[in-house]
């Protein structure tokens, strides 16, 4: 998450996230089968950083906005996921959507999207300024950039470096 730009409204916060989907979408639509699951040098297809997006999102939706247990969210047990990590969240979302085929990672990466901005849509502004964890001042509103304006480019940009070389 960054504090360079926090958008001062909902049309502002909209527009940004809807501008860096389209630059994601264009990019992801535009690369053919092969580019599409051949691996960067992190093991990463833009297959695979497509279905991530789409796994955060739904975090962001179901832990942050609806503040649901972390491993509810992740859709595993507690015991299998004993306290929050990002790092231990990653990986067992990548696990999973390893093998899915690209058409069901774009689709589901699209429906997501859309259930997204309808509850965007649906929070009032004031909502997304108000604290996420009650010990920590930090909006809601940085986790939501965070996982969309800034985790969209984050990763649109990963795969233009992977599908270059």
């Amino acid at each position: 998450m960054t504090e360079e730009w926090l958008p001062g409204n909902k049309a502002e916060l909209m527009t940004a996230i809807e501008e860096e989907w389209q630059a994601l979408i264009t990019l992801a639509d535009s690369l053919t089968d092969e580019q599409m699951t051949t691996l960067d040098e992190g093991g990463w297809s833009p297959k695979d950083n497509l279905a991530h997006l789409t796994e955060w999102m739904n975090i962001l939706m179901g832990y942050h906005m609806d503040k649901r247990p972390y491993y509810d969210v992740v859709g595993v047990s507690q015991a299998e996921l004993p306290e929050w990590s990002v790092e231990a969240a990653n990986s067992i979302l990548f696990k999973r959507n390893q093998s899915r085929p690209r058409a069901e990672v774009l689709d589901h990466l699209k429906r997501v999207y859309a259930l997204l901005m309808k509850k965007l849509d649906e929070t009032p502004f004031e909502d997304l300024l108000k604290p996420r964890h009650a010990d920590r001042p930090d909006p809601l509103l940085l986790w939501v950039l965070g996982d969309t304006t800034e985790h969209f480019q984050e990763h649109r940009e990963t795969i233009e470096r992977a599908i270059k070389t």
